[in-house]
């Protein structure tokens, strides 16, 4: 009997990298969708939205497009955005890596906000002939502005499917050990190709605000818990690290400490020399490479500093590539023995309605 529809063909493995998203370029035309899109976000900004509507579209969006586009002009790249770039190599090595464990393994990316969306990102796997995808988001640390916002958007994206895949999500790997080591690796990379050793290693990591937390937020806690990590994996002394937060927006109290006011008071205490790395960025973007690599950096310089350092984040170092591998490999479990199909050959599917 004919099979309607269906296709003798053994079942995929997708994998979708799930990141922020970029504008499409260092334009305020292209900043404007982008920031609306990424304010206007319920997860992200929790004012009550009626007044949030209002300053979004008739105050921020008038103004702050023209702002960040000036921003992003000073570290994009002939290859385009530093996030979109260095998410598409991390995304082919992983796949290549993945492709020996086992070649039915598919790999895309999605960002959040922006082109190549989540939506996108799924419907690729889909007619790759996934059955089943895990969710690897690019947030080690799990706060509802990010992480569950991607659950939102994949959610979201498959509730319109007629067919649904059976889908997983890495859980969040702020103290995983693969990640660690990493993130250790990057470390001691740069701290070797230094000359003098810096006196500090500033840990920043982008902040929430404080009222997220009391309502539940498990963010702060599991940035300390990383840095912790770190302690006991570098062959640091305790008091060389510091941790903070960065990126507050707003007038509301953010984590703290801030990461501007530590690095500007440090060399009014005699710190002359820092490294600074954003353990939770797991690939460079506006927020490393200028707001750390060009306005910390001149600041601290202004206030009596001599050498700042800003460590590049994961990117696509060979160790971070490698501990992505095993993060999701130990995640996919039983998807890699099984073996299924939708149909078979030796049984026959019902050609009628």
């Amino acid at each position: 009997m004919k099979c309607f529809g269906c296709k003798n063909t053994k079942d995929k493995v997708g994998v979708l990298v799930a990141q922020l998203g970029t504008p499409d370029s260092p334009t305020a035309k292209d900043l404007k969708p982008y920031l609306k899109q990424f304010l206007g976000d319920r997860r992200v900004i929790e004012k009550p939205r009626l007044l949030w509507w209002f300053i979004l579209n008739f105050i921020i969006l008038v103004v702050r497009p023209k702002r960040s586009a000036k921003l992003y002009k000073r570290i994009w790249s002939k290859e385009g955005s530093p996030l979109l770039v260095y998410t598409k190599k991390q995304t082919e090595k992983l796949e290549k890596e993945l492709k020996l464990v086992d070649s039915d393994i598919e790999v895309t990316f999605g960002m959040r906000y922006g082109s190549n969306s989540i939506d996108d990102a799924v419907d690729n796997l889909l007619a790759k002939g996934c059955k089943r995808i895990l969710m690897f988001n690019m947030y080690p640390q799990y706060s509802a502005t990010t992480t569950a916002s991607n659950y939102d958007a994949i959610f979201n994206a498959l509730k319109k499917k007629r067919y649904i895949p059976t889908l997983k999500i890495v859980e969040p790997y702020y103290d995983h050990p693969e990640y660690i080591k990493a993130l250790c690796t990057v470390i001691n990379e740069s701290y070797d190709s230094y000359e003098t050793r810096p006196d500090k290693l500033v840990l920043s990591y982008h902040g929430i605000p404080q009222e997220y937390v009391k309502k539940g937020d498990p963010y702060c806690c599991q940035c300390v818990s990383t840095t912790k990590a770190l302690e006991a994996n570098l062959d640091f002394k305790k008091d060389e690290i510091i941790h903070t937060f960065q990126s507050r927006f707003g007038r509301d109290p953010w984590l703290q400490p801030y990461t501007d006011y530590t690095i500007d008071d440090l060399p009014k205490n005699g710190v002359k020399n820092i490294a600074v790395f954003a353990p939770g960025f797991p690939a460079d973007c506006l927020e490393t490479l200028d707001e750390l690599g060009n306005e910390a950096k001149e600041a601290f310089i202004e206030h009596g500093g001599n050498e700042f350092h800003l460590i590049p984040c994961l990117n696509d170092n060979p160790a971070w590539i490698d501990a992505m591998k095993n993060i999701i490999v130990e995640e996919l479990g039983s998807w890699l023995e099984d073996d299924k199909s939708l149909c078979y050959s030796d049984f026959s599917c019902p050609s009628k309605l």
